[in-house]
């Protein structure tokens, strides 16, 4: 295989404490490569999900005499996945990492990735968390049970512990920037797209420096998880309610049966506690049903509007490439 044009996407909001330490190391990593020709050229695509903090400034004056920092500003905060698509979107590379501006997921797993790509021709690389440093044991938890529930209800299988970290082929960017998706889930549609995937395993790092953006029972997570990965990717929460409405029916027609017997047999119906409780069962199953069809009803009225999933508001340095 031939020496790859790399582009590196990095997504991040509010990163000023990190920046330079990532630049550091991932341009040591990347010149090591480029001295072993298994790259002849590297970008570095910084996408500032609208962060309010120096992270702009800095990295604006890192990219002072340099061809390699390249920088999309939002124009807003919009979140991970729009910020990866539109970082794949100007990436010029014949194959791109994304990952987080954290330094959880290591840069020195890049020249592994490569190698993986090469050996064994793959169009997708997925590093696998043997282990996550810094993390609560809640979280872990919590994390684990969400992969659960994806795997176990998603139309395409979801690796299990492979995060925003991976490396992909051209022609996997390119099928990936056909997809006109709202709320992208970025896992799921790396693992729909197919082609030869395969799997690199890592232990990933506390973060260097700052806090962490993401609360795993925040709005966010809970809102992307729910419409983004279940809803886009599984029709199970309409079969959920459609049995939960078959089994109201079951059990209201056995309550009938029971009715029509005691009163046949000139027992006495015990009638207030009895119908309340039916009510409220039926009423409980009705609005759970309506619920998860109002989820996928949402998600046609979000997709019918066809908004952009991002708006730029600049650019920087797209002309060049080291």
């Amino acid at each position: 295989m031939k020496a790859l044009m790399v582009s590196i996407i990095f997504s991040f909001r509010n990163e000023e404490d990190v920046l330079q330490e990532l630049i550091s190391r991932t341009r040591a990593v990347l010149a090591k490569e480029k001295e072993r020709n298994t790259i002849d050229g590297w970008e570095l695509i910084f996408v500032n999900d609208a962060s309010s903090d120096r992270s702009l400034e800095i990295l604006l004056g890192l990219s002072q005499n340099t061809k390699d920092i390249k920088i999309i500003t939002m124009s807003r905060n919009f979140g991970v996945a729009p910020c990866v698509m539109a970082g794949l979107a100007h990436a010029q590379g014949d194959a791109a990492v994304y990952m987080d501006a954290d330094l959880q997921d290591p840069p020195e797993l890049i020249p592994e990735m490569l190698n993986a790509m090469r050996e064994q021709n793959a169009d997708v690389v997925h590093t696998v968390r043997r282990s996550r440093q810094g993390e609560s044991g809640f979280k872990l938890f919590i994390t684990k049970i969400g992969y659960q529930i994806l795997n176990r209800y998603s139309n395409v299988p979801i690796p299990r512990e492979a995060g925003d970290f991976k490396l992909l082929s051209r022609r996997v960017i390119d099928h990936l920037l056909q997809f006109k998706e709202i709320n992208p889930f970025m896992r799921g549609l790396v693992a729909w797209v197919g082609f030869k995937q395969i799997f690199v395993p890592y232990d990933r790092q506390a973060r260097f420096a700052g806090k962490s953006k993401f609360f795993v029972l925040g709005k966010k997570v809970i809102s992307n998880f729910l419409n983004s990965a279940i809803i886009n990717f599984s029709s199970v929460p309409l079969k959920i309610a459609s049995y939960c409405g078959l089994g109201a029916i079951l059990i209201d027609f056995l309550f009938a049966i029971h009715a029509l017997i005691q009163k046949v047999g000139g027992v006495a119906i015990p009638g207030w506690t009895a119908l309340m409780l039916v009510i409220i069962f039926i009423g409980g199953v009705q609005l759970f049903c309506i619920g998860m069809i109002g989820l996928y009803l949402n998600s046609v009225h979000e997709q019918s509007k066809m908004r952009p999933n991002y708006i730029i508001e600049s650019t920087y340095g797209f002309n060049s490439r080291t």
